[in-house]
């Protein structure tokens, strides 16, 4: 069947780089449908508490959405002025401010004190803000864009949906720039390592297909995080870029046995359908690996990247053989040596020293592993954005002015007595770290009669049997001394109403933090496991996947460990992401040396020959396949405001560089130490399998399945 595809594509390429490029404008509309979510927290299990809150906080309280509004230093009318303009923005639902209460020409030394302490600080005052829309809406971060637009140089917008209005602005200014540079940054590393000048540019146009036809699929899933549109386009070109290789090295070794070239080409096609199909499954293992997260970021980006990595081979085989068929005279004519240098000496000088370097292999576990566990991990989001953004300026003055540096919002039912809520309400003033409550039972304590509280006021703190509390807390986000408060404030309000629930970001953070912890563990026993069944039938093995899998995990713990090593504080999301996308991506390089080492062994040749045949064959691809991850990446941390992305990009950069030099520096020794141990645990490890049922194997069935980075196997 695969025959005559490739026959077919073979003969008419300018028709099938036409539909190709026809295909293009559904995949640019379903990319401009696709909705990007820029609230992580919103990916948090919903079965939890704080989930369950926020769901009661947008209804029916419509307060998943707040922010505050410090004024500083204006008069009471432009406040009152200003409050009355930002309630006439669509979007906004509700606006309170001290004159919702007792109106501007009472006297601020005549407001009662829990009011003067909760509106008031020298000579700034602050406003609550409500959406009718969740908090990372598109119509709530138009109504952000109109209130300030409405405010002056004197008003500070602060809250969680202002700074993802901000990093939404960052990304969508930046994003052109993280593909451009990681495209120019791959060309100029295919330049140095491929022997054409115009090659390069025809594997990107293929690579740029697939990346569209992925973001465009991604309409089927009706939004994608930020995260994962910030890195997919550069993580696919980089992983599958490999791919592209492999089948022009076979089309360049089928040329000298065809007199057409389109029948060599069919003939590639073939060769790279066996064994891509294969070869990729590693990498789509390492992603689907992140669907398991109980944090859905994870499937979110692991669904994007394996679709992403399917499409990338899909292109590969039906694509790119009519954009080389098209442009091969160009290429031939523009070819130049390439600049990667030969390791054969180094091989040579590895192989002397084999027992030495599995030795330090093994060693080298002990501080790596350390290390990666005592990596400083954040997982507050506005420490990762720019210090100087409006958003987060706004944030640290009303931490600095009202003390508030987290918002707490209780949602219990509204039939407690008002005893119970007094008593409640005292002993959550007293827990460490809470400068504020705020409730409708505390407004009535003021003494202000039920029938001259405003109905926007009480809707905002009643409704549906349910009542809602304010705590503001001078504690940070994400820390300890909060997850510690928060326990402290459930034990009260446990007291009064079992069923009563604290979110906001302090309870949200905690729930992220706990979840990560266990996401961590979960998905990198899943990556691994995954990938140790696909090697073990490749190879039909038990020992060679074990060795395989733990020397790119060594190289894995390393990577994180340059954190610890560093001072580097990284994201929470950025272990669990590297750990199954640098094993899934680079595992391969470990499979291209063995899959080499057993293919010389089968020709009879001894152990060292074999080994350092394997390593001069190899070495070239593994380069290659490296350098363009490793500058794809690299790039958007050059240019990438957000440190959440910089980071990422950084370690998966990094992690690219350290399989690489592992695979070419230890890999060989450990190859050849452990052969006698893959002789004895393995079937068919020296000699070829004997056809199946009595019929010839098709080409490329009698080795393990080669991987994408293989161009030189078959040399």
């Amino acid at each position: 069947m695969i025959e005559k595809i490739a026959h077919k594509l073979t003969r008419k390429p300018k028709l099938v780089a036409a539909i190709a490029v026809f295909m293009l404008i559904p995949s640019i509309i379903g990319f401009a449908a696709t909705r990007i979510n820029y609230d992580i927290l919103s990916y948090l299990p919903q079965d939890l508490p704080s989930s369950q809150g926020e769901q009661l906080l947008e209804d029916p309280f419509q307060m998943a959405a707040t922010s505050m509004l410090v004024v500083d230093g204006m008069p009471a009318g432009y406040t009152n002025d200003l409050l009355n303009a930002i309630r006439e923005v669509p979007g906004v639902s509700n606006a309170i401010w001290i004159s919702n209460l007792v109106g501007i020409q009472i006297p601020t030394d005549m407001i009662p004190a829990s009011f003067r302490d909760m509106f008031f600080s020298g000579d700034a005052t602050m406003m609550i803000i409500q959406y009718d829309h969740p908090g990372a809406s598109d119509e709530t971060m138009d109504a952000i864009e109109q209130v300030r637009q409405v405010c002056n140089e004197k008003c500070f917008l602060a809250g969680f949906s202002v700074v993802i209005k901000d990093t939404r602005d960052i990304m969508d200014s930046e994003l052109p720039l993280f593909v451009g540079l990681a495209v120019l940054l791959a060309l100029l590393a295919m330049s140095v390592t491929l022997e054409s000048t115009v090659l390069p540019l025809v594997f990107i146009a293929s690579i740029g297909m697939a990346v569209v036809y992925n973001f465009g699929s991604n309409i089927f899933l009706g939004e994608i995080s930020y995260i994962t549109k910030a890195i997919a386009a550069v993580l696919q070109l980089g992983v599958t870029m490999d791919y592209s290789i492999f089948l022009y090295r076979r089309y360049e070794e089928e040329r000298l046995h065809h007199d057409d070239k389109r029948d060599a080409m069919a003939a590639a096609i073939v060769a790279a359908f066996r064994s891509l199909s294969g070869s990729s499954l590693t990498t789509i293992a390492g992603f689907l690996a992140l669907c398991f997260m109980q944090l859905t970021l994870g499937r979110d980006i692991g669904i994007v990247m394996a679709k992403g990595v399917v499409l990338g081979v899909a292109t590969v085989i039906l694509v790119l053989p009519s954009l080389v068929l098209i442009f091969d005279k160009h290429i031939e004519k523009h070819k130049h040596k390439t600049l990667i240098p030969s390791f054969h000496r180094v091989n040579g000088f590895i192989l002397r020293r084999r027992v030495l370097l599995t030795v330090l292999a093994v060693a080298l576990f002990f501080p790596a592993v350390y290390s990666q566990n005592h990596a400083n991990i954040y997982y507050k989001l506005d420490e990762s954005l720019p210090r100087d953004l409006p958003s987060i300026v706004s944030n640290e003055k009303l931490k600095d002015d009202f003390d508030m540096a987290t918002s707490h919002f209780i949602v219990l039912r509204d039939d407690l007595s008002a005893g119970d809520m007094g008593e409640m309400e005292k002993r959550l003033e007293n827990v460490p770290g809470v400068t504020s409550v705020l409730s409708y039972h505390r407004i009535l304590g003021t003494g202000i009669p039920d029938f001259f509280v405003p109905s926007e006021v009480r809707d905002m703190l009643k409704q549906g049997g349910y009542q809602l509390m304010m705590v503001n807390s001078s504690y940070e986000p994400a820390t300890d001394l909060v997850s510690d408060q928060l326990d402290a404030m459930n034990a009260i309000l446990h007291e009064y109403d079992p069923a009563a629930m604290i979110t906001g970001e302090g309870a949200m953070y905690r729930d992220l933090i706990d979840t990560t912890a266990v996401d961590f563990t979960v998905t990198n026993y899943i990556s691994i496991a995954a990938i140790f069944l696909i090697i073990a039938i490749v190879f039909q093995s038990v020992t060679i996947p074990a060795v395989l899998v733990a020397t790119i995990e060594l190289a894995i713990f390393i990577n994180q460990g340059c954190c610890y090593f560093t001072g580097t504080a990284i994201p929470f999301i950025a272990p669990t992401i590297i750990s199954c996308v640098q094993l899934g991506a680079t595992v391969d390089y470990a499979i291209l040396m063995t899959s080499r080492f057993q293919e010389e062994l089968r020709k009879g040749r001894p152990r060292m020959e074999a080994i350092r045949v394997a390593a001069d064959a190899a070495d070239a691809s593994i380069v290659t396949s490296a350098l363009v991850l490793f500058c794809a990446t690299l790039g958007v941390s050059f240019v990438s405001s957000i440190d959440l992305i910089g980071s990422i990009c950084v370690m998966l950069a990094r992690g690219a560089l350290i399989s690489a030099l592992v695979s070419l520096f230890l890999m060989p020794a450990i190859l050849c130490v452990c052969e006698p141990v893959f002789n004895k645990t393995s079937r068919h490890w020296r000699t070829t399998p004997p056809p199946r049922r009595g019929k010839a194997l098709p080409a490329g069935e009698a080795q393990p399945a080669e991987t994408s980075a293989q161009p030189s196997v078959r040399q």
